[in-house]
């Protein structure tokens, strides 16, 4: 199972212990292959297509307090997805031709909860992190993936993760075949 952004305090813990125990980056250079992940342009062009979906309407909400935008209570405009990537792995490359949404995937407005397992050819996931308004709504992006983010991805079978956090802007992160994970990794489009 895949979490992002806000989660409850027991799920805190146990991501801030994951984080601890989290492989070193791999270092660049001398020893570990090229760290590359290409993405087909129809595929990139889907993501592109989600991501404007879920951060609709994230400048509507300048009549709510800070608590209330955060919480996405009184009325959500814009909700996280998650998605699940399929292709191929070789040493120093990830390919990416296609993703699946997760099964049984919960969309909130700071986070996102689905799985990716048992569909076929998942190599990893990705997700998107829509805007917020700051105080005078203007776009506030995280645009990258966050601690969190890394140590789920971490923890799990994944050999990929990517954050979409704006139109054609992507962060993402491999696994090294030691497990060691590099970030940020290398994103090319084909």
């Amino acid at each position: 199972m895949y979490f992002s952004c806000m989660v409850s305090r027991p799920l805190y813990f146990t991501a801030l212990g994951a984080l601890l125990l989290l492989p070193p980056l791999a270092p660049r250079g001398a020893g570990y292959p090229a760290a590359n992940i290409t993405i087909s342009q129809p595929v990139l062009d889907s993501m592109n297509v989600i991501f404007g979906e879920s951060n609709r309407n994230w400048d509507k909400l300048q009549d709510l307090n800070t608590m209330e935008r955060m919480l996405g209570t009184v009325r959500p405009t814009q909700k996280e997805y998650l998605g699940c990537l399929q292709g191929t792995v070789d040493v120093g490359l990830v390919a990416v031709n296609s993703f699946l949404p997760a099964r049984n995937m919960r969309q909130l407005q700071l986070a996102v909860t689905g799985t990716c397992d048992s569909l076929p050819r998942v190599i990893g996931s990705w997700h998107t992190h829509p805007y917020h308004a700051d105080p005078e709504n203007r776009p506030l992006k995280s645009r990258e993936l966050s601690p969190q983010d890394l140590a789920t991805f971490a923890a799990s079978s994944d050999r990929v993760a990517i954050v979409v956090w704006d139109e054609d802007s992507l962060d993402a992160a491999v696994k090294a075949p030691d497990g060691s994970i590099v970030h940020p990794a290398k994103v090319e489009i084909r």
